[in-house]
């Protein structure tokens, strides 16, 4: 088994609704140069924005990436989606690391876990 598959994986766990999501799903540019780094950044800045949830991601073999950011209202995303580190993080993404993306930002309006006694 690899060190990866040993550590403890959890989703997000499942909040009261109403809540937001913000679902960005992606392609990197074989030029990655400085992408760890500032996504490190932006996994630690995010957590700093009030009403900030948690996040998942998931990476598959073919190399599509999908992170969902999960916040507790609308101002808590517009909060991080103003932020100036992240808009230039956004900006160095479009010009170097994303082949493409999308996002989507939806209002959970129900919601529910499950985990194995």
């Amino acid at each position: 088994m690899s060190a990866h598959s040993e550590a403890a994986v959890a989703p997000v766990a499942a909040h009261e609704p109403p809540y937001y999501v913000a679902v960005f799903t992606t392609v990197r540019t074989q030029d990655q140069g400085g992408y760890g780094e500032t996504n490190a950044r932006m996994e630690e800045l995010v957590k700093d924005v009030p009403g900030f949830l948690g996040m998942d991601h998931a990476q598959t073999p073919g190399g599509l990436g999908i992170t969902v950011g999960y916040f507790r209202d609308a101002d808590a995303l517009t909060q991080w989606r103003s932020n100036a580190e992240h808009r230039a993080a956004q900006e160095r993404g479009r010009a170097e690391w994303y082949q493409n993306y999308t996002l989507h930002v939806a209002k959970v309006e129900r919601s529910h876990g499950f985990t194995r006694a």
